[in-house]
């Protein structure tokens, strides 16, 4: 099974690709995270890789899967990303 990367892989492959440091690409990583935080509420798009769309989740009747108890479950908020189709087909072919 794959690892995933580190923030830290990450920062130097933004910081390689972009042919700028580690801390500038450090920055640009942390502001872009802000600015999706920020975003959320309002969808927030970042072009050819998905967007984060916060949902209302209705309330529900769900069960204990130990007891088989039934179990009301409340309405909440949840925040979802949504693949971009580009992202899609580049990471299943």
């Amino acid at each position: 099974m794959a690892k995933s990367k580190t923030k830290s892989e990450i920062i130097g492959g933004i910081a390689a690709a972009a042919g700028i440091t580690r801390k500038q690409a450090a920055t640009a990583l942390t502001a872009l995270v802000e600015m999706a935080y920020k975003g959320a509420r309002d969808k927030f798009s970042i072009p050819g890789l998905g967007k984060l769309v916060l949902v209302e989740r209705k309330a529900r009747i769900g069960r204990n899967p130990a007891t088989g108890e039934t179990i009301n479950i409340p309405a909440k908020k949840v925040v979802k990303f949504r693949v971009a189709k580009a992202a899609k087909e580049a990471i299943l072919r």
